[in-house]
């Protein structure tokens, strides 16, 4: 049997190194991560939304490339009526439709809302836009609306 240098620390007494670490030391690291995440996340979401913009803006060009091929082979862009939805399924009465001209579905913007489509268009022969995080015409920052004639 072994005999305790030290009778005071009891039976169960480790040594030191294998204790493992006291209330105060987990406070400090915890406070260290809090300072960490609060300098950083900011950072990291504000690359979300510019991300966001982005996306927005390939899916516009993507959209106008389909649109531009719906014209070539039917003559004209879709109506306001016939919407986007006329570059996946081919509009009644449109012969020359050679569709479907994207590969899915048409897309929501990124934050799920719609693209809007209206032809004919105040800035050319359609306006194609989405109008940014807050769904809601005009904006600023990433509420802003983004269009394909910007």
């Amino acid at each position: 049997m072994q005999t305790m240098s030290n009778p005071s620390r009891g039976i169960f007494a480790l040594p030191r190194s294998a204790r493992g670490f006291t209330l105060l030391e987990l406070l400090v690291v915890l406070v260290i991560i809090g300072l960490l995440v609060a300098y950083v996340a900011p950072r990291y979401f504000s690359q979300v939304g510019k991300s966001e913009v982005k996306a927005t803006r390939a899916q516009i060009r993507a959209l106008e490339d389909a649109l531009d091929q719906y014209r070539l082979d039917v003559g004209r862009y879709p109506t306001g009526e016939q919407g986007l939805e006329a570059l996946n399924a081919q509009p009644a009465g449109e012969a020359r439709w050679q569709g479907p001209y994207l590969r899915k579905s048409v897309p929501k913007d990124p934050w799920g809302n719609p693209y809007q489509y209206r032809a004919p268009g105040e800035h050319g022969e359609y306006d194609l836009l989405s109008l940014g995080k807050d769904g809601q015409p005009g904006g600023t920052g990433e509420a802003a609306d983004i269009a394909s004639w910007q």
